[in-house]
């Protein structure tokens, strides 16, 4: 059987895919990376991935000016979304791909940082976010999305509504980070971002309590869920 390609783009270097990579790469996958500061990444078609998965990062997809790759990854991502090409969101990963449907991506009115479980919609219950249904998981964001057409909401927080959507089998989108929770990379986050930890209400040294106290079962939740949305791709 030929070897199946997974390519990981990230959009900062300490965005990786973390706790995702276990079932990735036990479901057969040869895992790569590419970074969107690569000369390489403005000329790599998309669409050849048998799976790509877009990582997080502190950038709004409104920033194109500041960004210009964001545009030239937009174009090429929406190529992909409309081939139903194998694709995995997160957080800003999650936002691109709103975009790249024609769903307005804004800075919303709240900063969400901190572990707290998701509502897990009762359509989504019995797939793969049925894992994370009541399991405390990290966000780090203040941006947020309209909902694209013709995708299916899959679970809310009380803070922001849309927090992960799928199209069919192959899209998967989510806001938060069930893959954080074991990765030393959080302390990068924490000294990159310390100001964010403060606006949404917490404390760095709560922050990183709840991430000793609950990281191991969000990263475990998250990758449950991983591992049963990879079985069903089609």
């Amino acid at each position: 059987m030929p070897q199946k390609h997974a390519l990981i783009i990230r959009h900062v270097p300490h965005e990786g895919v973390a706790g995702y990579r276990q079932p990735i790469e036990d479901h057969g996958y040869l895992v790569d990376r590419i970074d969107v500061t690569d000369p390489a990444f403005s000329s790599l078609d998309l669409c050849e991935p048998d799976l790509l998965i877009m990582m997080g990062g502190p950038m709004g997809v409104y920033e194109q000016d500041t960004h210009p790759w964001i545009s030239c990854q937009l174009r090429r991502l929406a190529h992909r979304l409309e081939a139903d090409r194998p694709t995995l969101g997160v957080c800003f990963g999650a936002q691109m791909i709103a975009a790249a449907m024609g769903a307005h991506v804004y800075a919303g009115p709240a900063k969400e940082v901190g572990f707290h479980a998701v509502t897990v919609r009762n359509n989504a219950l019995d797939g793969p976010l049925r894992h994370l249904a009541g399991v405390p998981v990290l966000h780090w964001h203040g941006d947020t999305f309209t909902l694209p057409d013709n995708v299916e909401l899959l679970a809310s927080s009380h803070v922001y509504d849309h927090q992960a959507f799928r199209r069919g089998s192959n899209i998967l989108a989510l806001q938060f980070h069930a893959e954080m929770g074991m990765d030393p990379r959080f302390d990068a986050w924490i000294e990159q971002w310390p100001g964010a930890v403060v606006e949404a209400g917490g404390d760095e040294a709560s922050l990183r309590r709840a991430h000793t106290e609950l990281g191991p079962a969000a990263v475990e939740a998250g990758r449950a869920m991983i591992e049963e949305w990879l079985r069903g791709l089609i």
